[in-house]
Parts: C-alpha cells; sequence; structure tokens
C-alpha cells in the first residue's frame, strides 16, 4: 500500500478515537513528518487546466469554474489540489457535495499545503474536542479559515461568545468570515460597541441573515450605520433598531437618501417615510421597482391613502401577484355580489394567513358563486407559473 494511504488510513483511524485525548495527536504530527515527502511525490504531477479540473475534480458547473479558474491558475501541476482533495475526501470522510461548496467559496483552498496548513488546522479543532462529524459539517461553511493559523483561538472565541457550536454553524452559514476575522481590531471592538447598543452576539444571528455582517465590518462603518439608523428614529435597544441596523450597514448613505425620496415622490410627509422606517425598516432593502409597485397597486387599485399605508407599511412588503392582487379580486366579487355584510379592513385581510383567508372568505362562498375558489387559487398560482417559466 502507498505511504499517503497509510497515512491515510492513520488519520481516519486518529480521528475516530477519542477526540479529548493528546497522544493521537502527537502520532499524527509525528507520522505527517515521515511521510511528507512520499506524499508529495504520490500525486499526480500532470499539468492543471483550471477550469476543467474544477468541473470535472471538484464538480463545479461549467460558468462557476470559468469565473473562479483564475483563482488557481498559477498552479503548474495537479499535485497540490489533488493532495487538498484526497485529505478532505478521503482522510476527513468530506462529502463530495461539501468539497464543492468549500471550493466554490474559497478556491485558494486547493492550493494549500496539506501538511503545513491543513493537517495542523483540523488537529487544533480536533484537540478542542470537535468530534470528526462537526469538523466536516465546518469545512463547507468556513473553507478559507482552514487557511488561517489562528482558526484555534478564533474558533474558541465566537463558539464563547455565541454559545453553542450549532450557533455558531448558523452564523458561518450567513457570514463564513467569522473565523477569518482579525479579533483585536475588528471584532472585539465591534461586539463591545454592539454591546452599547443593546445587542449581545448570542443574539445576534437571529435577527435577520444580514446580522452577523455587524460582527466582522469595519468598527467606523458600524459607528456610521448605528448614527444614520439613530437619525431615522429609532433608539438603542429597541426591537426595530436591532432589525434596521444590520439592513442600513449594507447601504450607502445615498442609497438611503435614494429611498427616502422615492417615498416623498409618492407624496408622503417626512413624518411619514420615518413612521415607514420606523414599523418596517426591512422595507428599506426592498428594490425600488418592488416598492414602486406595491404603492401603485395599493392606491389605484385598492384605493388606500397615503396614512393608511404609513401606518401600516407591511403591506410595501408583500407579494401584488402572489398576495395583494388575488385576495383584492375576490373581496371585489364578494362585494360586488352583496355577500359581504360590511367591508373588512383591508390590512386585516392582507396580513391574513393563506389558510385563514380562504377558510373565511373563500369557502364559505364556493357554492353561492361557481366557480370562485378554482378561479382564486388559479390568480394565485400565476406568479409560481411565471416563476418557473
Amino acid at each position: 500500500m502507498a505511504l499517503h494511504q497509510l497515512r491515510a488510513r492513520a488519520l481516519s483511524l486518529i480521528l475516530r478515537s477519542n477526540p479529548r485525548h493528546a497522544a493521537p495527536l502527537v502520532t499524527l504530527h509525528r507520522f505527517l513528518s515521515r511521510a511528507a515527502a512520499d506524499t508529495a511525490s504520490s500525486v499526480s504531477s500532470r499539468p492543471l487546466v483550471a477550469e476543467d479540473y474544477l468541473v470535472s475534480r471538484c464538480g463545479l458547473t461549467p460558468a462557476k469554474a470559468h469565473k473562479l479558474a483564475k483563482k488557481i491558475s498559477h498552479l503548474s501541476s495537479c499535485s497540490k489540489p489533488d493532495a487538498v482533495l484526497a485529505f478532505l475526501g478521503g482522510t476527513l470522510g468530506v462529502p463530495a457535495a461539501a468539497i464543492t461548496a468549500a471550493v466554490t467559496i474559497d478556491p485558494a483552498i486547493l492550493c494549500s499545503d496539506v501538511e503545513q496548513t491543513l493537517t495542523p488546522r483540523v488537529a487544533d479543532l480536533f484537540d478542542l474536542g470537535l468530534s470528526p462529524d462537526e469538523i466536516r459539517r465546518l469545512i463547507p461553511l468556513a473553507p478559507a479559515s482552514f487557511r488561517n493559523r489562528f482558526l484555534r483561538r478564533n474558533f474558541e472565541f465566537w463558539l464563547k461568545e455565541l454559545g453553542s457550536f450549532d450557533k455558531l454553524l448558523l452564523a458561518l452559514r450567513m457570514n463564513s468570515g467569522l473565523l477569518s476575522i482579525d479579533l483585536g481590531n475588528v471584532a472585539k471592538p465591534n461586539l463591545a460597541y454592539l454591546r452599547q447598543c443593546g445587542m449581545n452576539a448570542s443574539e445576534i444571528g437571529d435577527i435577520n441573515m444580514y446580522a452577523t455582517r455587524l460582527l466582522t465590518m469595519n468598527p467606523n462603518h458600524l459607528r456610521e450605520a448605528v448614527q444614520r439608523v439613530e437619525e431615522l428614529g429609532l433608539e438603542r435597544g429597541t426591537r426595530m433598531f436591532r432589525r434596521a441596523l444590520p439592513l442600513i450597514s449594507l447601504m450607502s448613505k445615498e442609497a438611503v437618501a435614494k429611498r427616502l425620496q422615492l417615498l416623498r415622490n409618492f407624496g408622503f410627509s417626512q413624518e411619514d417615510v420615518l413612521q415607514i422606517f420606523r414599523r418596517a425598516p426591512v422595507s428599506m432593502g426592498l428594490s425600488d421597482q418592488k416598492v414602486q409597485g406595491n404603492l401603485d397597486f395599493l392606491m389605484k387599485d385598492v384605493g388606500l391613502d397615503l396614512s393608511y399605508i404609513a401606518q401600516r407599511p407591511v403591506l410595501i412588503m408583500y407579494s401584488v401577484q402572489g398576495r395583494l392582487l388575488p385576495r383584492h379580486w375576490l373581496l371585489k366579487v364578494l362585494k360586488e355580489k352583496a355577500l359581504l355584510k360590511r367591508e373588512p379592513d383591508y390590512y386585516v385581510v392582507a396580513s391574513m394567513t393563506e389558510k385563514s383567508f380562504v377558510q373565511k372568505f373563500v369557502l364559505p362562498y364556493k357554492d353561492i358563486v361557481p366557480g370562485l375558489a378554482d378561479d382564486y387559487a388559479s390568480k394565485c398560482s400565476r406568479k409560481v407559473a411565471c416563476q418557473e417559466e
């Protein structure tokens, strides 16, 4: 059996042993040191064609491979990437799909030295008590961190701050840079400042998909974002402040100003605009087309006035084709046939779950108005059909 195969089997056996025993790690490093030269000679030395390699060996699509090929095109042969794939897939047992995900996020991992870089990082995590399965789950979420000599220190820091391995995985799904960030100059100052704003690391990942970016952004940028949110009328420590800050931090000052002006162009007063932001800060992240489309429908088709919408800005966030239009159509039919004793409040109708709306406004009238249920279902499905086309 080739020495690189023996090496892979040795590491596999070590990874199945008790993770809290230090002795296997010593054995691992000694074995790797003795086998390094033989491992280098056992992998393929054929010339590397970057795009072909990413497709055939790593499972990337041709379009993605074309985009990422430049990251590994400086390699003259397949020896390093072959060794990395053998280490990840063979030695560690990382599934093929997870390897594809890791290479897609960080193609440079294929340029890593297995003996000098990847193995020590895995050994560090193993020494901290992570199971082989936990290490396999971590690699596709933060592959770049396995090229960072501070992985162990950063992992310990975030594990303590976030409170559990699962919470750390969730945070990494939204921000793979957590384990590679400079703790002293970025992460710790940001965390200290966020605590002043009433936000703790353990709850940040639960806010929205953008929130973990607050932990790794430039500290000066973070302070500027906080200032902009406060200028828009949200106080630190409030629930809406916590929801608004991640979004505003990703928007330029000019982009925020443009969105506010768009609302004013529809006739909203300055107080209306601020009220919309305070009640539905996530609406700031919608596209101009989405905001314009919803406001046109709500004002022209439904006939709502500006003050009503400003007090219920979640209406701007609903899908016109998938929710607002079908429900408006159905209520219009029922009103024309005098089947409603009184006109329901539009916001109440729009915010109902689909199940509740059908039970209250569709099923009771489906036998009275032939085809009502089918026509309503058809209108609701048009959005899905358009997306599939």
